[in-house]
């Protein structure tokens, strides 16, 4: 039984989704070693350097990722606009089409130079420049998602009101899940020997705790206004199944924010415990179980996202309703 009407594009929905996280991972691995960067080298260079690595393998595994699931989605994507099966859509000349002449294909190609020049600055990473470079690479790279989604088809000046927030929703959500995937790593590193790492992994919590407050309350503004575009009413919201899928995306979301507050208000601070290493360490391995929850809440509201946006929004019935 399919209650949500998206059976029949489970490849594309499944592709979206896995390009939609990997994409979040490397910018909000980025964003995170960015904000980082000066506070790891007062703890010594060392640490700063393991850090810094640790930060440009998660973005590189996850750009690789976001690469080749981009391929399968523009693929799938054409196929379903032309009609033609999977295995012929390059050798019928459909991808080709839809590259040069559709909104989609055209957003795919600025992607795709913004991904290439993305790899070239991480490979060039100990040039200042190339790392700034690849912060902008990133940020564009997962911004211009919006002009693939319903925001892009969205008319007039609500149409640019929509890009404008629909970019910042996805660029607030890939520094909160993506930068997680860094910040445990990095927990993982501390408790091989946590009493050396302690006090950077204070800082690097503490730190990630107000880019997550940021980056929540942009999320919550920016979904607010989403949902007035794209649903409408209550009543839409709770009898479509574009709504029902967006209230389970908010549930998914609200679980996140409670395991997030449980790690600012009640495990950070404790990791400065001193003369106590059994609680620190405690807390240590509760922040790494409580984050990782959050990384798999994360993934499954970029698995809603992919269903979301193969559906109609719940917009429609309101309008035909209000006839």
């Amino acid at each position: 039984m399919d209650l949500f009407g998206t059976e029949d594009n489970g490849p594309l929905i499944v592709a979206r989704a896995i390009h939609f996280a990997a994409t979040a991972i490397t910018a909000g691995s980025l964003t995170f070693g960015a904000v980082m960067t000066r506070p790891a080298l007062a703890f010594g260079e060392t640490k700063a350097r393991l850090f810094r690595r640790q930060t440009l393998v998660v973005a590189s595994i996850g750009l690789a990722i976001a690469a080749a699931s981009g391929v399968i989605w523009f693929l799938l994507q054409a196929a379903a606009m032309s009609g033609y099966p999977l295995g012929d859509v390059v050798e019928s000349g459909a991808s080709s089409t839809v590259l040069n002449q559709t909104q989609f294909g055209q957003v795919s190609e600025i992607r795709v130079t913004l991904a290439m020049m993305l790899a070239a600055c991480l490979a060039c990473d100990r040039f200042a420049l190339a790392n700034g470079l690849a912060l902008a690479a990133a940020f564009g790279l997962t911004a211009a998602i919006a002009w693939t989604g319903h925001a892009g088809s969205t008319l007039g000046e609500t149409g640019n009101l929509h890009l404008i927030v629909d970019g910042l929703h996805l660029l607030a959500a890939s520094a909160w899940i993506g930068g997680l995937v860094s910040l445990v790593v990095l927990l993982v590193t501390a408790q091989r020997d946590q009493a050396a790492w302690a006090p950077l992994v204070h800082t690097a919590t503490r730190r990630f705790s107000i880019l997550g407050i940021i980056g929540v309350a942009t999320l919550l503004v920016t979904g607010i206004v989403n949902a007035w575009i794209l649903v409408g009413s209550f009543h839409a919201l709770a009898v479509t199944e574009y709504g029902r899928l967006l209230m389970l995306k908010i549930v998914a979301f609200a679980l996140m924010l409670a395991f997030a507050a449980i790690n600012r208000l009640w495990l950070t601070p404790r990791l400065t415990l001193s003369g106590d290493e059994p609680r620190r360490l405690d807390a240590l391995r509760q922040l790494i179980r409580n984050s990782t929850i959050e990384i798999a809440l994360g993934l499954t509201i970029f698995a809603i996202v992919g269903m979301l946006g193969t559906l109609h929004p719940a917009i429609h019935f309101y309008e035909l309703s209000s006839r």
